[in-house]
Parts: structure tokens; C-alpha cells; sequence
């Protein structure tokens, strides 16, 4: 039987180890998935329940695995729904192609049943390269590009593949005119230094502050023992932006946690005090979280010559792998020996975790979301995977979760888009099977992705050799972040009919699907849930009803934010004695801390 397009497509993603691709099919990919079925599903096809939710496994398995992930979906339809998950990959630089078909050559400007525009459709989120094949000598040099192209540039790459195409035979390049071969797949990573003019540069920088900060992101994750021995020697403590929040664990006592607005305070005091800056692999882009201007000699490291430069104004700026880069520049630093700037650091870090926990046990209605993830920390396996979703679960990710040992976690970072929590948990899985993945998510995302998701959970996880996946729901009713945002930056009370979820038991309807589910409606009931969801045999949806009300306090609250909150308030926001109280007594053991 002669070798189809479809079939090469299959044949050259197991040449470059893609085990599965997450998808949803269609008849834009019939020729596709007949070829599944032909190769005993090698790669798996690894069904979602909406083609959005695929392209968020597929992100969810490239930040974890490190590796290219791979989402497929039919023409028209199916190829609209990726947007959202791969624009999260463009915006958060995760390497992901996608492969989509495309209505029947014969039909293309006809007016066709589902045709799209799909180059037009494409030409942003996949801007770094993007092709419809059209005839099979096409192949594999497109797949090929697509797939080095999104390594190397940290990008989604797009794949059209039209529907007839898919089923006709393959026929390879030749040594001809107008027709480009390819090369075997093989590993690009590499690991770019700057000129040691520069190198030299930015440690007179670095050796002539008294008072270092470094700011570490993403990029700075291959380089985590470097960002640690430079730590150590300048005397610097070192915060973290969101996606740099696993790079180093916060049991290191100059780790000052994250930074912005769902950041702590101490990596805002950091940054308020140092004269010294070092950013590594961030683009962090809230430059009034950064030191003043004019404040701080700054030195920038990063691959991408486009993000440099761009955030604060650094005075040296070194082009350059975050590894390999600061290993040629630590032979040259001096190590300071006045650590009082380090012990001040040090303070701040161990009195913000007490104020953490204080914060935690205060008494909410019915439980205290803070405490959710305090309690977590206390149990969390040290090889665990955390995924965050957007909205008030991503602060409590943000400020309370502890990482430690080798502990990973993300979030949407960037697009801070809705829903990714579940689908992220479910590409880490599929990355690492035999590590434990917690997923904390709002009732909100819940309600618009995650409950149909966890329908994949359970058909998939028999596969994992570790089954603990647990999906932790935030069930207050409300769609908290928007409620707070609108009483802190636009002093508006909560509007109900756009903030009000319908009521539902999580925990019921995993039950239902035979997943262990536990509701928890008392604080205490917090310990041994989280107990019982990672000792289960099976994944585990912990349904907690917590309180709305408990205010996501940035730790350098500005009176503009305090003043619209008041306003808000006092135009007869809903619950507005209750929310007054928790926001009185959470800033009380952070201003008992400054005491």
C-alpha cells in the first residue's frame, strides 16, 4: 500500500519523537486520522473535548516537557478554536505546531462549506512561519521548518494541510529546480554567550553595587545553580516573575517570591531599595514594579534580541543563553563581604512568610482561599507539576504557594487567558505521567472549560503510571477577579448579573464520571482533603467553597486603589460590610508584620 501524505505526516513526527498529539477531529483531517488508525495510533491521538482545550494541552505539555507540542484540528471551525491556546503560546514564547486542514483544493475560493482564510486566519499567531502545503514534495521540508522554527524561536509554527491532499500519495523532493529537501531531525539547543567585552562590562556593573537585585523569569530556568551562585556572591536577593516562579524553590531565604501586582512584599521592597539590578530570561513589562528610574545600574540577559532593553533602562545588555552566560560571568565577580544588605533581605523573606500564614488562618465565610493553597504547600509532593488558571486563583498561586524541591508550575502568564488550568494539568501529565499534578482553578473557569475536561481525565488517566491529577475549584459563585477590578481600579460595586455564577457541585459531577471528588465547606476539613486527593488512587476534584470577599491586597496597595474600593462601597456594593471586614483584617497582619 502506497505511503499517503497523511501517513508521511504521521511517519515524520514519530522521526522527531512527538508521542501524542492533542486534537479533535473533523472531515478537514479525515485523511489524517484514517492515518492514525494506520499506524496503531503512533503518535496517540489524544482526544480533548474542544479544540481550544487542545492547543492548551499542547502548551500545557510544551512548557513541562520542554519538548515541541503538537495540537491538530479539522478546517474552518476547528481551526478558529485553536486561537486562543496558541496565541498563550505566542505571548508566553511555548513552542507548539499546529497542523489544520483545509477544504479540497477543487473548492478553495468557491465559497465551500467551512472555508476559511486560514493564511489570513494564521498570519499573526503564527507569524514566525506559517505554509499551506499544496502538492506532496512540500513535505517534509514544511513539518520539518514548522517544528525547528518553533524550538528555536519559542513560538507556535502552523501547518495547513489541505483535505484531498491528505489521502494522495506521497511522492518526496527531488534534486531539482523549485523543489526544497529537508534534513533528519535532530537537537538545536545551544548555548549563546556574549562577547567578553560585554561579559566584563556588566560584572563592573554587578561589582560596584552594594545594594543587588536580580529579577529572574522562564528564560533564567536552565540556569537556576548559576542564578544561585551569583546570589550568593553579590549578596542579592531574588524575586520572581510569575513564570519564573519555579525556578528556584521559595525555601531559599533571599528568595523574595513573586513580583507586580500579584507579587509580595518583599520583592517589593527589593526593588524599592537595591541600586543594582540583574534581570535574567524575564520580560516583565510593569516597569513602576521596578526600581525608579535613574535609581539602579542595570544589566539585562536574554536570547531574544527583540525583548531586551525594552523594560528598564539597562546598562549593559548581554545577548546571550541565561546558562551559559552567566557561567562566563561568574569567574568575575567579586564576592561582597558586607552581607547586611543580604540579612535585611532575609528578614523581610521570613517575617512575609509569617504574615502569609496569619493571613491564611483568618477567619472568612465559609473558607479562606488563602488557606487552600497554605495548606497545600504543607503537603505538596516535592516532584509535583502546579497549574494555575487566571483570575483570583492565579494570586493565591502567586503569593501563597511554596515551591520547593523540584517542584514546577505556570500559568497563562502573558494573555492571562481564562481556562487553561485543567488543559495545562492534562499536557503535564501526558509530559511527565509519573509525577502528581495539581490544578487550581476558579468556579468560573470550571463553568466555561474545566468540567467538560475532566471528562479527558478520566479516559486518559489509566495511562499515567502516577494517576494523582487534582483539580482544586475555588467555589465562591463568583467571578472574583473582574469583581475586585471593578471596586479597586474603576470604584464600581459588584455587578451581579454579569459576576453571579449558577450554582453546581463539582464534586458531584466528578463523582459521577468515577473520579474521587471531596466537598469542602469548613476550613478544617482543608488538611485531610488535600490528604486524601494525593494518596487517591485516581484523579481527584477538591470542590471548596470558599469566600468571594477575601481581597486580593497588592502588598504596596496605592491610595487610588484604596480610594476606589472605599467608592465602590459605598454606592452600595453587594456583601459590602463583610468585604470591608476581610479586607481590614487581611492588611492588618501585613502592617503587624511591618511592626
Amino acid at each position: 500500500m502506497a505511503e499517503t501524505v497523511a501517513n508521511h505526516v504521521l511517519a515524520r513526527l514519530r522521526d522527531w519523537g512527538v508521542e501524542q498529539v492533542f486534537a479533535y477531529p473533523g472531515d478537514g483531517i479525515n485523511g489524517l486520522v484514517a492515518a492514525f488508525g494506520e499506524s496503531d495510533n503512533q503518535p496517540r491521538f489524544v482526544q480533548s473535548r474542544h479544540e481550544e482545550m487542545s492547543a492548551f494541552e499542547a502548551v500545557g505539555y510544551a512548557k513541562f516537557s520542554g519538548q515541541v507540542g503538537v495540537c491538530m484540528a479539522t478546517s474552518g471551525p476547528g481551526a478558529i478554536h485553536l486561537l486562543n491556546g496558541l496565541y498563550d503560546a505566542k505571548l508566553d514564547h511555548v513552542p507548539v505546531v499546529a497542523i489544520v486542514g483545509q477544504t479540497a483544493r477543487s473548492a478553495m475560493g468557491g465559497s465551500y462549506q467551512q472555508e476559511v482564510d486560514l493564511q489570513s486566519l494564521f498570519k499573526d499567531v503564527a507569524s514566525e512561519y506559517l505554509v499551506e502545503v499544496n502538492v506532496p514534495e512540500q513535505l517534509p521540508n514544511a513539518l520539518d521548518r514548522a517544528i525547528r522554527t518553533a524550538q528555536v524561536r519559542r513560538a507556535p509554527t502552523a501547518l495547513i494541510i489541505p483535505a484531498d491532499l491528505q489521502e494522495e500519495e506521497y511522492s518526496p523532493p527531488e534534486h531539482v529546480f523549485k523543489q526544497v529537501p529537508s534534513s533528519p531531525p535532530a537537537d538545536l539547543r545551544s548555548l549563546a554567550v556574549p562577547p567578553e567585552e560585554e561579559i566584563a562590562r556588566a560584572a563592573e556593573v554587578l561589582n560596584a553595587g552594594s545594594k543587588v537585585a536580580i529579577l529572574v523569569g522562564q528564560g533564567a530556568r536552565n540556569a537556576a545553580e548559576e542564578v544561585r551562585q551569583v546570589a550568593e556572591l553579590t549578596g542579592a536577593g531574588v524575586a520572581k516573575a510569575l513564570l519564573g516562579k519555579d525556578v528556584l524553590p521559595d525555601d531559599l531565604p533571599y528568595v523574595t517570591g513573586s513580583i507586580g501586582l500579584l507579587g509580595t512584599r518583599p520583592s517589593y521592597e527589593l526593588m524599592r531599595d537595591c541600586d543594582t539590578l540583574l534581570i535574567v530570561g524575564s520580560s516583565f513589562p510593569y516597569t513602576q514594579f521596578l526600581p525608579d528610574f535613574g535609581q539602579a545600574r542595570a544589566v539585562q540577559i536574554d536570547l531574544d534580541p527583540g525583548l531586551i532593553g525594552m523594560r528598564y533602562p539597562t546598562e549593559v545588555n548581554l545577548l546571550g543563553d541565561a546558562r551559559g552566560t552567566l557561567a562566563a560571568l561568574l569567574p568575575r565577580l567579586t564576592r561582597k563581604d558586607d552581607r547586611s544588605w543580604r540579612e535585611t533581605i532575609e528578614k523581610n523573606v521570613a517575617r512575609w512568610w509569617d504574615t502569609v500564614e496569619n493571613q491564611a488562618m483568618l477567619e472568612a465565610k465559609p473558607v479562606n482561599p488563602m488557606r487552600i493553597v497554605w495548606e497545600l504547600s504543607q503537603r505538596i509532593p516535592e516532584n509535583a507539576i502546579v497549574t494555575s488558571d487566571s483570575g483570583s486563583a492565579a494570586n493565591w498561586y502567586a503569593r501563597d504557594l511554596r515551591i520547593r524541591g523540584e517542584i514546577r508550575g505556570s500559568l497563562s502568564g502573558t494573555l492571562a487567558t481564562m481556562g487553561p488550568g485543567v488543559p495545562y494539568a492534562i499536557g503535564a501529565k501526558f509530559a511527565h505521567p509519573d509525577r502528581p499534578a495539581v490544578a487550581l482553578v476558579g468556579d468560573g473557569a470550571m463553568q466555561m472549560n474545566g468540567m467538560a475536561e475532566l471528562l479527558t481525565i478520566s479516559r486518559y488517566y489509566h495511562l499515567w503510571s502516577d494517576p494523582r491529577c487534582v483539580i482544586c475549584v475555588f467555589h465562591n459563585n463568583d467571578l472574583n477577579q473582574v469583581t475586585w477590578e471593578l471596586r479597586a481600579m474603576g470604584g464600581e460595586p459588584k455587578f451581579e448579573e454579569s459576576q453571579v455564577l449558577p450554582e453546581v457541585s463539582y464534586a458531584d459531577f466528578a463523582a459521577g464520571i468515577g473520579l474521587d471528588a471531596v466537598t469542602v465547606d469548613h476550613p478544617d476539613q482543608l488538611g485531610p482533603a488535600w490528604e486524601r486527593a494525593l494518596n487517591a488512587d485516581r484523579p481527584a476534584v477538591l470542590d471548596v467553597r470558599c469566600d468571594p470577599e477575601v481581597p486580593p491586597i497588592p502588598p504596596h496597595a496605592t491610595w487610588e486603589q484604596m480610594k476606589a474600593t472605599a467608592q465602590s462601597v459605598l454606592k452600595g456594593d453587594p456583601n459590602a460590610w463583610h468585604l470591608m471586614v476581610q479586607g481590614a483584617k487581611t492588611k492588618a497582619q501585613e502592617l503587624r508584620r511591618g511592626r
